[in-house]
């Protein structure tokens, strides 16, 4: 039987947390600041949970 492999791009971008669910960074964050005001940066630096849309997928990518 086949391993299953986890995708390595989805493991670096997603964590999951104690209860399950998966964290993700926001996007947004990483240039062309000087535009962005201060409450948003804090914002965007913060992690958020991925979208009961996206969370098929992102299972899928992490094999659970």
């Amino acid at each position: 039987m086949l391993k299953v492999k986890i995708k390595s791009s989805a493991e670096k971008r997603f964590k999951l947390t104690a209860t399950g669910k998966i964290k993700r960074k926001r996007a947004y964050h990483n240039h062309i600041l000087t535009k962005k005001e201060n409450r948003r940066k804090r914002r965007l630096g913060q992690k958020t949970l991925v979208s009961p849309a996206d969370l098929p997928t992102v299972r899928k990518m992490l094999c659970l």
